[in-house]
């Protein structure tokens, strides 16, 4: 890597966790192609969401601009960190070099893409099922997280990603179990974001579960909230949550 090994912080778990917070909680992000006709990069903003392990998913239209590049010429990058009040370089940002792999419809990775991605990103129902939209999973290769002024790290997909038996095992019971949170647990929901994610507020949903935490939203906001520890299998999702809401209402 080019970077200048001067400025790189070591990785360590905080860098990771932001990291992937930033990813999962990313509504949309600046998406980096090479432009078809020129070769020159060429960068538009795009709706995000995740997959499973975390890699980023985004529905794009084959009349933009960049679809097309993005087709002739796979490796892209995708930049998600939303600046808050103030100088914008001292927020987070986390840039992920990818390569695009277009998705099928019509096969299991192509369906949970589409109900993950429309859980994030509801309001996407009016155009999803267009036929010149397409959706695409960013293979993750590698990744750059500025953290602020002084906090640069380098992450490696591994970092990033969470994966293994259990991952797919909680991607096949993962829409049972948010229906069932959604519809029947709405107090629970808002003990996780108060408590664990200090987000306020009381109608907040949850739009996504994995073995390394949970994805809430509550509007246009939304809060990545972490299990102590990673889940082991499908069967850990219960419980863990069940102490979790117990931990909130105690404190």
């Amino acid at each position: 890597m080019s970077e200048n090994k001067d400025v790189i912080q070591v990785t360590d778990d905080e860098a990771i966790r932001l990291a992937k917070s930033l990813l999962r909680t990313a509504r949309f992000g600046a998406l980096a192609v090479i432009e078809k006709e020129t070769g020159v990069p060429w960068a538009s903003r795009v709706g995000v969401a995740t997959d499973s392990d975390g890699k980023p998913l985004i529905l794009i239209s084959m009349l933009a601009a960049h679809t097309g590049s993005i087709i002739a010429e796979p490796r892209c990058s995708l930049l998600v960190g939303e600046p808050s009040k103030g100088d914008p370089l001292a927020h987070a940002r986390l840039t992920v070099v990818c390569t695009a792999r277009k998705l099928d419809r019509n096969t299991a990775d192509g369906e949970r893409a589409k109900r993950r991605y429309l859980n994030r990103n509801p309001k996407a129902k009016l155009y999803a099922d267009l036929g010149d939209f397409s959706f695409f999973r960013l293979e993750i290769e590698r990744a750059s997280l500025n953290g602020g002024f002084g906090k640069a790290y380098l992450l490696t997909r591994e970092q990033l990603l969470c994966g293994g038996p259990a991952a797919d095992e909680l991607a096949t019971s993962e829409q049972q179990a948010l229906d069932h949170m959604n519809a029947d647990h709405r107090e629970a929901i808002s003990i996780y974001a108060n408590h664990f994610a200090k987000a306020p507020g009381t109608d907040w949903r949850l739009t996504g579960l994995d073995t390394d935490g949970m994805d809430l939203a509550s509007g246009d906001r939304s809060e990545r909230v972490f299990f102590d520890e990673p889940l082991q299998s499908a069967a850990d999702l219960r419980p863990v949550l069940v102490e979790m809401a117990k931990r909130g209402r105690a404190a």
